[in-house]
């Protein structure tokens, strides 16, 4: 299995993919022409969010000439077929969103286990890309959650990789919530004894069969400490 673990795949402010730091021509180097797709979805239960990102999702591939034989989307309606779907593709699209909600999702439909037979492509977009940590840090979002005792803010991924992704560093590092700022007064705490690893958007975590990289600029924030450890070359 080849994983490209982003920030977000796309130009911010644009429905065009990134071509930043090699992801387009890494990406052309290990997916194959006319490949099976599928989409996994963030909510299960948001159909119209999901059909709008996978619209999105598939519109930015093929302007730049990626083609595919089939793209599935996996939710709720269709979650019976996981095994099915997941066997058969080719290239998986982990979608973006709230990683509790997707979390769950993915524990439902035993993703982790069907993955581990997987051997094509899979792409992970920002909740996409937490949720594949062996344990996932999920950074409060929402309001409330910051501040919610019961909120549980680590939970078992699907064991793709070890680093626990942060995902669009450039906006959330000067974000507040729930009057609390996310970096300083929630994240740098919860680090003691951990290591995050905060990506702006246009890099990516490379694994190709366990050998991991990080292209791009990136900061890893451990025992309340941050440290750029990659730049545009990437490590």
């Amino acid at each position: 299995m080849k994983c490209f673990l982003t920030s977000s795949t796309v130009i911010p402010n644009t429905e065009e993919l990134n071509p930043a730091n090699g992801f387009l021509d890494n990406l052309r180097a290990c997916l194959p022409n006319r490949c099976k797709a599928v989409l996994i979805c963030s909510d299960p239960d948001n159909f119209e969010r999901t059909d709008r990102f996978a619209r999105s999702i598939l519109t930015s591939f093929e302007a730049v000439g990626f083609q595919f034989s089939r793209f599935n989307i996996l939710d709720r309606r269709n979650q019976v077929q996981v095994a099915k779907l997941v066997h058969e593709a080719q290239f998986i699209v982990l979608a973006g969103g709230h990683v509790p909600t997707q979390n769950r999702f993915f524990s439902q439909i035993d993703l982790k286990d069907l993955l581990r037979s997987f051997d094509g492509v899979l792409v992970g977009i920002s909740a996409g890309s937490m949720n594949c940590a062996e344990v996932v840090y999920a950074q409060p979002e929402l309001e409330g959650e910051a501040i919610d005792p019961n909120y549980q803010r680590f939970l078992p991924g699907l064991g793709l990789t070890k680093k626990m992704i942060l995902p669009h560093d450039q906006m959330i590092r000067n974000e507040v919530l729930d009057g609390l700022r996310v970096m300083e007064d929630i994240t740098y705490p919860d680090s003691q004894g951990r290591e995050f690893y905060a990506l702006v958007d246009g890099s990516y975590l490379y694994i190709d069969n366990g050998i991991e990289k990080i292209y791009g600029e990136a900061y890893r924030i451990a025992d309340g400490k941050r440290m750029q450890i990659a730049s545009q070359e990437g490590i």
